[in-house]
């Protein structure tokens, strides 16, 4: 088990534990249950008391990718936060730095869509750190790309 915590503008957001699924240095892989107790309503997907998110980490990528499934392991999609590399601390938590993008891919891959970006812009990250908004939009792009051909195929693969 770890604990695994959301930080937004060096706040924490939620904490939440997750197991442990694997581990190869440069990505690590959790699974956890939905972490609150009511369904959040996005629209396009519902999260819900019973998901199940399947949660990819790097320590080298600017993104943190979530396979989204129901109660009864139907897959829902992924939903994809545009994130600074995760940090694990001495404790063995894992800390992702939100910088406010993301993206949803369904599940058929039918809708792919960008989330956000107004939120971004309005944050002020590029007027603050000019580098880290370069890597998340340039993050963002990969993403999109990749959810837009069949590149989550080898994205999310075990490594060797």
């Amino acid at each position: 088990m770890t604990s695994v915590r959301l930080v937004k503008a060096g706040r924490e957001k939620v904490r939440y534990d997750a197991r442990v699924l694997g581990d190869d240095g440069v990505r690590v892989t959790v699974e956890a249950p939905w972490s609150l107790p009511t369904t959040r309503d996005f629209g396009f997907v519902r999260f819900e008391p019973g998901d199940v998110f399947t949660e990819h980490y790097w320590r080298d990528r600017w993104y943190a990718v979530k396979e989204v499934r129901d109660a009864h392991g139907g897959l829902k999609g992924w939903y994809c936060d545009i994130t600074r590399p995760v940090v694990a601390t001495a404790d063995g938590a894992l800390v992702s730095e939100d910088l406010d993008l993301d993206l949803w891919r369904s599940a058929d891959g039918s809708d792919v869509r960008r989330l956000d970006e107004d939120e971004f812009a309005a944050g002020g990250l590029a007027e603050r750190d000019p580098l880290a908004a370069a890597r998340a939009a340039g993050a963002l792009d990969e993403l999109e790309a990749l959810a837009r051909g069949d590149g989550f195929t080898a994205l999310l693969a075990p490594r060797r």
